[in-house]
């Protein structure tokens, strides 16, 4: 589990096939305090799990349906990644609740200079929209940022120039893509709701007067 506050940026060192996934070794900015070996570490906003570390690099292997699924496959030796290890119990959720599961990937379509700020405009996919409102929280690579504004098919955010010199933010430009990961809230009410807006209840419809009559209004 993460938070989506970015500790700081690494570098890819090598990348090393193996089988039909991929290797990485890894050089963050900063050192790794009490390493530990099979801890998680999310990377790009993709949870992985540290298969050799210390305080100055580490490796992990990336399967490949985490390749299919995020960026990942498209970085190579002296990419720039974005580092976050989990979440303490003792820590300040300083950001939202981030599980480094990607549920897709999304491309920039615009970037404005707003002065220091920068905005970004980005197009998910389109299952990914629903989920997706004004003021909620998206992980964008990993960062943990709040949506400005939603249109049918795309939204955006703000950038502040210190998460655009900590993170990848800075360096991204239009038709970049990157790994998008929606507030897991979303996904679970419609999850829990799902049996009451299916044939599975008699199509009971979750509306208004069923919220009422079962207690959740008044």
């Amino acid at each position: 589990m993460f938070t989506g506050i970015i500790l700081g940026l690494g570098t890819i060192s090598a990348t090393t096939p193996k089988g039909r996934g991929l290797t990485f070794s890894i050089l963050p900015d900063f050192l790794l305090d009490d390493p530990m070996e099979g801890e998680s570490i999310a990377v790009n906003g993709v949870c992985l799990t540290a298969t050799t570390i210390s305080e100055k690099e580490f490796t992990v292997d990336v399967s490949p349906e985490t390749l299919s699924r995020t960026t990942l496959g498209e970085l190579r030796s002296g990419s720039r990644v974005n580092l976050e290890r989990a979440l303490k119990l003792s820590d300040r959720l300083g950001g939202h609740i981030v599980s480094g599961h990607v549920d897709g990937v999304g491309v920039i379509l615009e970037r404005k200079e707003l002065r220091e700020f920068m905005e970004f405009s980005v197009r998910p996919p389109k299952d990914l929209m629903r989920y997706i409102i004004e003021k909620g929280s998206i992980a964008i690579d990993g960062i943990s940022l709040t949506v400005n504004a939603v249109t049918d098919d795309t939204f955006r955010v703000a950038i502040i120039p210190h998460t655009a010199k900590i993170t990848t933010m800075g360096y991204r430009r239009p038709g970049d893509r990157v790994n998008l990961e929606v507030d897991l809230v979303g996904k679970y009410i419609e999850k829990l709701v799902a049996p009451w807006n299916g044939s599975s209840r008699g199509n009971t419809e979750l509306d208004m007067e069923f919220l009422r009559k079962h207690g959740f209004l008044r």
